[in-house]
């Protein structure tokens, strides 16, 4: 590097912080719990910084009489000017709890600055399903399609990603995706959350995350459950369609400093509307316990039990209905259906190194049973005893992972670094296609098998803050080592491949003021293939890497306003995808998605919250000629947003609503899913410790299409198979009622 170079690098490295001290401090809740990524900004001036997972911030260039403002969503500001003996020891600055508003929210020079509107939205407008969740990110839709038990189909900048093939989902770090499920790879079922327990969401859109590995393709979702709880909770529902739900979250050790302790329990039942019972019934159970250690030190420990069972009416083709064969919310195969159940244990331990270092680690244990019946075609295959299938597995996981977090300052800037590696190693026995009869003949095993995956994972993760811009740079390496055993196979034989992957980011952060950030997103991700694809491919064009780009910017040009806007562009290499619905290995060409999301917060008054997001998405296959290169079921055209209302008499409540536009069902656009607009809102009332809540779905009785499918089927006594449109209809008007006591 020649000198004229140097200097002007190291002239910008100590822009920022020419003259004054470095100031070192934490910032803690009213009950001494630290508070994860409270903001600390010079007054007047740009620079700001953010807290670590211990609280812990540093700030350079002030000095004695310098005003510093620190905030964090849901917290009263505080404004403190600084005293020279700040500087001396560690500054200690502690935030009282508030009503959530739009300008709590601070446009940082962080990436996942947007995962603040998530909290704002979480808070004012809290969700009432494990289903909802994921609603949450914006743009995200999702559709449930066998009787309320099985994970919902997920849909995301253009992708149908089936049950979670590319979105990264996670609880507290622990992995929520099955890879090499016996239903279809990356299956996330996210039912053993309690929506009640939830504190934040991290959500971000494309594979420029170091931190975030496999399926981080379209994105990444990792939930954080509360620590601690304000008040012990029990709460009853009741609604239509015989539905039932009950919570209980209990707090056990009250308001102790330096640890928390709570147990959760969730109970549903319900019918649902269709004309043969769902029969569903889930019970969740869950525990939580966080210790504030000395020297900074943070030790938790979480474990869960969750178990469903359900029946479900399937996917209906549209001509049995059009014929009056059945009505919208009959069935040609009511005995679809399943069971399953899952156990986890999860401990965290961070270890403060000195002031500004400390080590992330965690170690988690996941036991899982499946078993699902389907009927997607009804009569094609066997006219006697029908195409019932059975999916099934049981499955063990293991997780390690240890993350190093340093912030330093070089010359005067902020250098933030972290670096990690993992583990994951997934025990799968008796994966398991087979044809049945009325659940309970085996025909014939079509796929029976036992996985061993493992993936080995290292990353670094570097930021370097220039004052207005921060430059993120970021690599991950992967090794995945497949086995399988075939039991169908005569001769005992263990089928063994393995590949290393690596996925370089590069992420830039413009922030001219405390008004505007720009950003210019970049990587490469990847999702893993089927064990038993990789295996049949003997290892060749297994790991299909996603190349991404995102120029953005966010704006807020009013303390109650804030707009968010991203251009993006997706491509995905050729992959080979294995149906688990026949047993049967796919090729999948070359794609490319690009489109535009748009955002925008508004906060009316102090009591009223207007929010929208909008979608556009355009996806096609690259390999295939104009007329017939729809990707079938990806959406084009979305939004949501809604109107949320509190008032300090103890009302509250919500108008939203959610629209997806009609898109291609299949290659060539001949036959079409449904769009649909639908409308729900809630309405609360508080007094003392009792809140009452009407809440209800699909306001104005819309006939519409929760999940829908280009499908050939054939009718029991159908001479020829027909190709067209097979759904599960949408929710009809829904209205429960929910009582709500804390004590």
């Amino acid at each position: 590097m020649s000198r004229p170079i140097f200097i002007i690098i190291a002239f910008m490295l100590s822009s920022t912080a020419l003259f004054g001290q470095i100031l070192e401090g934490k910032v803690l809740d009213q009950y001494g719990t630290p508070i994860q990524d409270a903001y600390v900004i010079k007054q007047a001036d740009v620079e700001h910084t953010h807290t670590n997972e211990l609280g812990i911030f540093r700030l350079a260039g002030l000095q004695a009489g310098d005003t510093i403002n620190v905030s964090f969503v849901g917290f009263k500001s505080r404004q403190l000017v600084l005293e020279e003996e700040d500087f001396s020891q560690r500054f200690t600055v502690k935030l009282d709890e508030s009503p959530i508003t739009l300008e709590q929210v601070v446009i940082s020079k962080k990436i996942s600055t947007l995962n603040q509107i998530a909290t704002v939205d979480l808070e004012n407008n809290p969700v009432n399903s494990s289903q909802e969740v994921l609603r949450k990110v914006p743009g995200l839709f999702i559709a449930q399609h066998a009787g309320g038990g099985k994970a919902e189909q997920i849909f995301l900048r253009g992708f149908d990603i089936d049950h979670g093939t590319d979105i990264s989902i996670t609880v507290d770090g622990m992995p929520v995706n099955m890879v090499s499920h016996a239903h279809g790879q990356g299956y996330a079922d996210l039912h053993f959350l309690i929506p009640e327990a939830i504190e934040n969401i991290d959500f971000g859109k494309g594979p420029y995350y170091a931190a975030k590995g496999n399926f981080a393709t379209a994105g990444y979702v990792d939930f954080q459950t509360k620590e601690k709880l304000d008040n012990s909770q029990a709460s009853v529902e009741y609604g239509q369609f015989n539905t039932l739900r009950t919570v209980g979250l209990f707090d056990l050790l009250g308001d102790a400093s330096n640890q928390h302790a709570y147990l959760g329990a969730e109970y549903v039942l319900t019918d649902g509307p269709f004309e043969s019972s769902q029969n569903f019934n889930r019970i969740n159970l869950m525990g939580k316990y966080t210790a504030n250690l000395p020297n900074n030190d943070k030790l938790s420990f979480s474990a869960s039990h969750f178990s469903s069972k359900w029946d479900a009416s399937g996917q209906v083709p549209q001509r049995a209905v059009d014929a009056g064969l059945i009505g919208r919310f009959g069935a040609i195969d009511d005995t679809e259906g399943g069971a399953t159940s899952r156990t986890n244990i999860l401990f965290s331990h961070t270890k403060a190194l000195t002031g500004d270092a400390f080590v992330k680690s965690r170690a988690y244990f996941t036991n899982y049973d499946f078993e699902l019946y389907s009927n997607f075609t009804f009569f094609l295959n066997d006219p006697v005893n029908g195409d019932q299938i059975r999916q099934k597995e049981a499955r063990n996981i293991f997780g390690v992972e240890s993350v190093l977090h340093r912030q330093m300052q070089l010359s005067g800037a902020a250098f933030n670094i972290q670096g990690g590696a993992g583990l994951r190693y997934d025990l799968v026995k008796g994966n398991e296609l087979s044809r049945t009869l009325n659940r309970r003949a085996t025909l014939e095993p079509v796929a029976l098998g036992d996985i061993n995956e493992s993936n080995f994972y290292s990353f670094v993760d570097a930021e370097f803050d220039l004052g207005k811009v921060l430059i993120n740079p970021g690599l991950r390496i992967d090794y995945f080592k497949f086995d399988y055993v075939n039991q169908l196979a005569l001769n005992y034989r263990t089928l063994s491949e393995d590949k290393f992957f690596a996925s370089p980011k590069l992420n830039f952060l413009y922030n001219p003021n405390r008004h505007w950030q720009f950003f210019l997103k970049s990587g490469i991700g990847f999702h893993s293939n089927d064990t038993r694809v990789v295996v049949a491919q003997r290892g060749q064009e297994i790991l299909p890497a996603a190349f991404g780009a995102d120029l953005g910017a966010i704006w807020k040009p009013l303390p109650r306003l804030w707009f968010n806007a991203a251009l993006w562009y997706l491509f995905l290499e050729q992959e080979f995808v294995y149906v688990g619905d026949e047993g049967i290995v796919e090729p999948s060409g070359q794609t490319r998605r690009y489109g535009l999301d748009f955002g925008i917060r508004y906060q009316l008054s102090d009591g009223l919250f207007f929010d929208s997001d909008v979608n556009y998405t355009i996806a096609r296959a690259i390999d295939e000629p104009e007329a017939a290169n729809y990707i079938p079921l990806a959406p084009d055209l979305t939004a949501t947003g809604g109107l949320v209302f509190q008032s300090p008499a103890g009302f509250s409540g919500s108008l939203r609503y959610r629209y997806i536009r009609d898109r291609p069902a299949n290659e060539d656009g001949s036959i079409t899913a449904e769009g649909y607009l639908v409308t729900d809102a809630n309405f609360s009332y508080s007094f003392k410790k009792a809140t009452f809540s009407i809440i209800g779905e699909n306001l104005l009785d819309t006939d519409w299409n929760e999940a829908q499918f280009a499908t050939e089927s054939r009718l029991k006594g159908e001479v020829e198979s027909v190709e067209e449109l097979h759904f599960t209809p949408g929710t009809p008007f829904f209205l429960r009622g929910k009582v709500t006591y804390r004590f």
